[in-house]
């Protein structure tokens, strides 16, 4: 249950400019409306100088009004740009778009083996939000063999993969009416209690949306007659870059995927089209690494988290800041994830290639891959003591072993004490080449 935002009195409403004057409020509420809280949250913070949650609540929403910007004016949703929105989409352009970073990024030579599984991933995920119940393992073997699936679940798993690949092949091109039912019916592909609706707007109002737990109605539709509006209005909105007010990109992406949340058009299916759309407007918009990211599975793993962005948007009068806030966040740690994941992949790759050059064992190789990684390191007994839990004697035959190979060189540093430098010929040596 979502709580109620609190009446403010006007006697509030008339302190707030005198109470944003000073700088400890105007700081504190920079950090609400950089994490985007709701009052919820906010009511809880922490004040000195006797200012009342109240008189909080009211310097934050005050200040969201200020910068709000109208996004789409038949439902009245607006947001308010934020330093933590524009941190991001900053961060988003340096790296998600463009082509001087990409092999920085994804090696070339697995770019392929990485799109493959990102787009398993994405499938996965996407379609376990809306309930799809099978193992990774059983989901990735029927896509890579194509077998055919044999439930509901496997069916969206195939639908959703099916639908992204479809999204790849079209990303140039604008969104019609068309494209958007063509997508849909790709989506919800014999998932569906009635066939008819697979690629069809909804015909009557008896869609709303429950809350995953409960089952509470917490949201209700527009009409369906508003439909062919809201369509021709999403197509406008997508296909252009804007008039009035700049919107980033990405952010019109979010926003995108909210509205098609927010009006329902379909019967069911909305969500898996939505993130769909959101996934296409960012290739659309030259995004090229969307197409790595696992971003339904970061989604999944905080489903609790998207909805309530949802609620709180509706609760506070159509204000999506809170969904493009968690959204953004989303992004984020999708993008950490996927750095995670190649340099996982990459450190395995190294350790499989320095076992390949023979009589080395685990430890070498990643004493090795720490001399590949910091070619400035400088290593000592104790540390790789440490590092291993194992004796120093078994880490001096290890280190003595890589001296005498020559992929390592001795510093002294006493009588007794050495420290460990790579050798001249390090690299050389790595490659399977005698210097």
């Amino acid at each position: 249950m979502i709580e109620s935002l609190p009446q403010i009195e006007s006697e509030t409403w008339a302190k707030v400019p005198c109470l944003l004057e000073s700088p400890e409020v105007k700081s504190l509420v920079d950090e609400i409306n950089d994490g985007y809280l709701y009052w919820s949250d906010v009511k809880y913070k922490k004040t000195s100088g006797g200012l009342s949650p109240m008189q909080l609540w009211a310097c934050v929403k005050f200040s969201r009004k200020i910068h709000s910007i109208k996004v789409w004016e038949r439902y009245n949703i607006t947001f308010s740009l934020t330093n933590a929105m524009q941190r991001l989409c900053h961060d988003f352009d340096m790296n998600f778009g463009g082509t001087w970073k990409s092999d920085f990024i994804i090696p070339s030579k697995s770019r392929e083996q990485y799109l493959i599984s990102s787009l398993m991933e994405e499938a996965i995920s996407s379609s376990q939000m809306e309930g799809a119940s099978t193992t990774r393992k059983v989901a990735k073997d029927m896509l890579r063999k194509e077998t055919s699936p044999r439930s509901r679940s496997e069916q969206m798993i195939c639908n959703n993969y099916a639908s992204i690949r479809f999204i790849v092949e079209h990303k140039d091109e604008p969104l019609t009416q068309e494209l958007l039912l063509k997508l849909h019916s790709l989506m919800t592909y014999k998932t569906l209690e009635n066939a008819s609706d697979e690629g069809r707007f909804r015909e009557n109002d008896d869609v709303v949306v429950e809350q995953s737990i409960t089952h509470e109605v917490v949201h209700t539709p527009p009409s369906y007659t508003e439909i062919p509006d809201f369509v021709e209005e999403l197509c406008r909105f997508f296909n252009s870059a804007g008039d009035g007010v700049f919107v980033h990109p990405i952010i019109r992406g979010i926003i995108v995927h909210f509205m098609i949340a927010y009006v329902h058009p379909f019967v069911d299916g909305n969500g898996r089209t939505a993130r769909a759309l959101f996934y296409w407007y960012m290739l659309r918009s030259g995004y090229w690494l969307t197409e790595y990211l696992s971003i339904s599975r970061i989604i999944y793993r905080s489903k609790t988290s998207y909805e309530k962005a949802y609620l709180h948007a509706e609760k506070d009068g159509n204000d999506i800041g809170y969904f493009i806030t968690y959204h953004l966040r989303i992004l984020d740690l999708a993008f950490k994830d996927l750095k995670s994941y190649i340099d996982r992949k990459t450190k395995q790759q190294q350790m499989s290639d320095f076992l390949k050059l023979g009589e080395i064992n685990e430890r070498q190789a990643q004493i090795l891959s720490l001399l590949q990684e910091n070619p400035k390191i400088v290593l000592t007994v104790k540390e790789l003591q440490n590092r291993f839990a194992v004796s120093h004697p078994t880490v001096k035959l290890d280190l003595d072993a890589l001296v005498e190979r020559g992929f390592l060189q001795r510093v002294p540093v006493n009588k007794v004490k050495n420290n460990y430098i790579r050798g001249e010929y390090f690299d050389s040596l790595i490659k399977g080449k005698t210097p």
